[in-house]
């Protein structure tokens, strides 16, 4: 089922032409754009929204005025036709979210008498009813009830469940690898706690009246988009569905010491709870809301959650949902940018974590996760937009998760899921933002790729090696650069300085249409000198984006391949068995590599398609452009190098090098 309504996709469309124009190699990111404008880098951001159509709508409306309009007079335009102000959307004076309590929260057709009844008010430019879209939350197993269990304290932390939590301090309990953790007891010892930093926890609601979690909940910072109040507790259901938020908060900043349940990564840092997950259907507008919210006191946004990972769903950001994200790394932590963290699926190996147009946004940061002896989780997806890992359950006894807070002041030990590993890093990531407030979101992308580790990771099934980029950074395609090093990280941050500014290039495109073999592959070639003499230059490579339509007698059989001009070879699509698609394929869709991080872009750039299928299929590649995104001034030269075999003293030798030819 297409899960958006043709109307929303014409928005969407249009919205992209629009906001066309600030992606041209002529403008640099600069801050002489109007806001959202600068923001808006290239037209693949809300391309995403427009590759949709459906048949269920809310009783939602995005009502958009033909002039600035106070909160005053939205609400008598809305109480005027029967409808609801629930405020403006991101701040803005001219669009506003409506909603009809007469309409049922979801139906199969579109109220065109309540459309019409708004369109012909006077200060109403256009209305559109928000189609109703599924999104779930990311988890291994049905989350259950446990009973709080007495265990003797233990040293440092006292915490009673301490000794579960080895992805904190892995002693080898339960089967794991001794040191095979995120390191965070080297943080805490340079007295780094979290102080003064703030998680929002997008989620289902977060028990703040729990003891181990109400000293550090943030309640300035917290709203319940659900119901539109400031309370996000969580909905009581009898199976304690609704716990996913509390576990995740608890994973990020559970108290210290108090003999309750056990410590967050992030244990003096605040928790905010967002409760924007708990309806039959999401809307645009919630979303968009939920992200958008209190950009100045919330540091990091931790989601664990997303599209259906059923691995045949090809979806991602809704045009206003994409305006806050991007909003937020623009002008989000009073301009440093907003961090948001993203689950990157629990499809396992028949799916592809670039078909989640969340955890493969290159605003994101993509988190999966290992289990207790550094192999893969069965459910992990693989992609190459993943930046780093973090941990889940356990190897020889599943049962052992991750031990976090849990509804009503219980504890649990069996979260898991990529659910469990986003929180993790959220808490890493607040570690680096109290030991350098000047953080900006570019920079803890920085950091997450020179001081992840390698450690005792690896793919159990031998599919996926770790392998070197054309600068030397280590990479494997399904943990990223590796296991989050809290103690590394705070220490690196502590002594950084802000990356240059980032431009982006459009490097050239091929619209011509190519047939792809049956039984050989397509390979397309796109040389550039990646906008060299222009203000939009790039020499030192962050993200890269392959914006490519293309259509196929059965989509999950195509795989594609990115190899990049120092030999850097990404598979930017995998075969996704259950995707039997021959319709709708990939619209510009913005396939995403963090492969190539710090590799010099300029020279021949491969694009590789093929079927990955014992039965003839046939495809066509219609269009594939390419997006580089980078500095054009080496990122690391201010940086004293500490450890002549680290990471960030390997990748400056190369630029060095480079820039001596």
């Amino acid at each position: 089922m297409r899960l958006t309504s043709e109307a929303d996709g014409d928005d969407a469309r249009d919205g992209a032409r629009r906001d066309a124009s600030p992606v041209t190699n002529s403008r640099p990111i600069v801050d002489d754009m109007p806001p959202l404008r600068r923001a808006l880098l290239c037209f693949v951001l809300l391309s995403i929204g427009a590759a949709y159509a459906g048949d269920l709508f809310s009783n939602s409306f995005l009502v958009r005025f033909k002039r600035d309009v106070d909160p005053g007079e939205a609400r008598d335009v809305a109480q005027r036709h029967g409808f609801v102000n629930m405020g403006p959307v991101l701040g803005s004076r001219s669009e506003y979210h409506f909603v009809n309590r007469a309409l049922p929260v979801a139906r199969t057709k579109r109220s065109i008498p309540h459309m019409r009844k708004l369109k012909v008010d006077p200060l109403v430019h256009t209305a559109v009813q928000q189609p109703g879209f599924i999104r779930v939350k990311r988890g291994y197993k049905p989350l259950k009830v446990e009973n709080l269990v007495k265990i003797e304290p233990h040293k440092d932390p006292t915490d009673p469940y301490f000794p579960y939590q080895w992805y904190l301090k892995n002693t080898g309990q339960n089967g794991g690898k001794a040191k095979l953790d995120l390191n965070v007891e080297a943080a805490w010892a340079q007295g780094i706690t979290g102080k003064n930093v703030t998680t929002a926890i997008m989620d289902d609601g977060v028990d703040y009246m729990h003891p181990d979690l109400k000293f550090n909940y943030n309640s300035q910072a917290s709203y319940d988009f659900s119901s539109n109040d400031p309370y996000p507790y969580p909905r009581y259901t009898d199976d304690w569905f609704n716990s996913h938020g509390t576990r995740c908060a608890g994973e990020v900043a559970a108290a210290r010491d108090n003999g309750i349940c056990g410590v967050g990564v992030a244990y003096d840092s605040k928790i905010a709870g967002i409760r924007m997950l708990d309806q039959p259907y999401m809307t645009d507008l919630i979303e968009a809301n939920s992200m958008g919210h209190e950009p100045n006191l919330i540091d990091i946004y931790s989601a664990s959650w997303g599209p259906t990972d059923d691995g045949k769903t090809v979806d991602g950001p809704r045009n206003s949902t994409m305006r806050a994200i991007v909003k937020g790394v623009n002008e989000g932590r009073n301009g440093l940018g907003s961090i948001y963290v993203w689950a990157s699926g629990d499809g396992g190996a028949d799916d592809d974590c670039n078909c989640d147009g969340y955890a493969a946004s290159m605003w994101t940061i993509s988190i999966n996760s290992a289990i207790n002896d550094g192999q893969n989780a069965h459910y992990d997806e693989s992609c190459s937009s993943t930046l780093a890992s973090t941990f889940s359950n356990g190897a020889k006894d599943p049962n052992t998760g991750v031990a976090t807070t849990d509804l009503y002041g219980k504890c649990t030990t069996t979260h898991s899921g990529t659910s469990a590993a986003a929180p993790e890093a959220a808490g890493v990531f607040a570690l680096a933002l109290e030991a350098n407030n000047k953080l900006s979101w570019r920079d803890i992308q920085h950091l997450t790729v020179l001081t992840s580790k390698r450690n005792s990771l690896f793919d159990a099934k031998g599919r996926f090696r770790w392998t070197m980029n054309g600068v030397g950074l280590e990479f494997n395609h399904l943990f990223g650069f590796g296991v989050l090093d809290a103690g590394a990280m705070v220490a690196l941050a502590r002594r950084w300085k802000t990356v240059p500014p980032r431009f982006h290039c459009e490097a050239g495109d091929i619209k011509e249409i190519h047939m792809i073999p049956s039984k050989k592959s397509v390979i397309l070639k796109i040389t550039t000198d990646a906008c060299k003499g222009q203000n939009t230059e790039v020499r030192y490579l962050e993200h890269v984006q392959a914006v490519i339509s293309l259509n196929a007698s059965r989509r999950g059989d195509i795989e594609l391949f990115l190899t990049s001009p120092m030999g850097t070879r990404s598979m930017i699509l995998s075969r996704r068995q259950n995707d039997d698609d021959s319709r709708d394929g990939f619209s510009k869709w913005p396939f995403m590599t963090t492969h190539t991080w710090a590799e010099y872009p300029q020279g021949t750039w491969l694009l590789e398609a093929k079927f990955n299928s014992e039965i003839p299929q046939s495809g066509y590649l219609k269009e594939w452009s390419l997006i580089l995104h980078g500095t054009k001034e080496p990122p690391y030269t201010e940086l004293p190098v500490l450890d002549p075999h680290s990471k960030l003293a390997i990748v400056k030798k190369a630029h060095e090098s480079r820039s001596k030819m």
